[in-house]
């Protein structure tokens, strides 16, 4: 039995969780979430307990019941609290800024990049060189940090780039040269 899916999820006051089949709903102070469950795993509420069951015991299931499991409990907690990245950028005139549903971004390109902020997420820049990306949905928050930072990553040798605030990069030593003389 998956040690994570057999754990219940308790539901906190303020929070409301609705199934309806395979569809979880989830709605709470910061917002609202849906997503649909597979159907190997059955989702249930049981007073103020989710519950998370698999239908079979194929390895497809029982790999599918921690996930359904965790996937829901991040439903949960993120229109609780919502998830945050925080992205920080490096490099001699790099900056961001956020202009009406866009960010703009010049990170040493001839143009600026723009990309339009996903519906559901909240994307500020506290100052020119950070950006911060908050949403109730943990994946959506996630992918749109790592589309983000796919556009200029760190490179080693000057460290010049888009990174996580908390990434560490180890920089490379650059190339030598030495005289033959």
């Amino acid at each position: 039995m998956s040690r994570i899916g057999k754990k219940p999820i308790d539901i906190p006051a303020g929070v409301k969780v609705a199934v309806a089949g395979e569809v979880v709903k989830v709605e709470g102070p910061k917002g609202r979430t849906e997503w649909k469950a597979h159907p190997a795993i059955r989702v249930k509420i049981d007073g103020a307990k989710v519950v998370c069951e698999r239908t079979g015991e194929t390895r497809l299931d029982r790999a599918l019941h921690g996930l359904v499991r965790s996937t829901i409990n991040n439903m949960v907690s993120g229109v609780q609290k919502p998830f945050e990245k925080l992205l920080e950028i490096n490099g001699v005139g790099y900056n961001a800024k956020v202009q009406g549903k866009d960010l703009i971004m010049m990170i040493g390109f001839s143009h600026p990049v723009k990309m339009p902020i996903p519906e559901g997420l909240t994307v500020t820049c506290p100052s020119v060189t950070k950006i911060a990306i908050a949403g109730v949905d943990k994946h959506k928050v996630g992918q749109y940090a790592a589309n983000v930072r796919f556009v200029r990553p760190v490179e080693p040798y000057q460290l010049k780039g888009i990174k996580y605030s908390d990434e560490m990069i180890k920089k490379k030593q650059g190339k030598t040269f030495v005289s033959g003389a």
